[in-house]
């Protein structure tokens, strides 16, 4: 009986680690569609892949779409947001690409993934901070 017991609290803590990860995963993943660029419009913070790794990010988006983006050592670069086909997406000084906005843990998500990784840049995810 004890075995038994023994048995069964084991595969309780097992499986327990792997539902929080897929209740996190839910939590994470509520991707939100966008109707209008003028939705991103604000300040988000957040991080950029570069040649040297990943560096802290900070990017101004206009009710137009029209956005910056500063980093750190002083990178600069300028873009908009358009809608394509349903889809949100990018063109900037360096690259263009496809983004996604979801809510992760109650604040909102901006990913921006480039079709190429050229002029060293790459994937950026920002959460809105105004």
């Amino acid at each position: 009986m004890r075995r038994h017991l023994a048995l069964i609290l084991g595969a309780v803590l097992v499986l327990s680690p792997l539902e929080a990860v897929a209740q996190e995963k839910q939590i994470v993943d509520q991707e939100k569609q966008i109707v209008d660029v003028k939705e991103l419009a604000g300040t988000w913070r957040g991080w950029v892949t570069r040649e040297q790794g990943r560096e802290p990010v900070t990017m101004i988006v206009s009710a137009d779409g029209s956005y910056r983006a500063m980093t750190v050592d002083t990178a600069e670069t300028e873009g908009k947001f358009y809608l394509q086909d349903g889809k949100l997406r990018y063109r900037s000084s360096r690259t263009l690409g496809t983004a996604s906005l979801s809510i992760a843990r109650g604040n909102s998500v901006l990913t921006m993934v480039p079709e190429e990784f050229v002029y060293g840049a790459g994937r950026a995810e920002y959460e809105r901070i105004e």
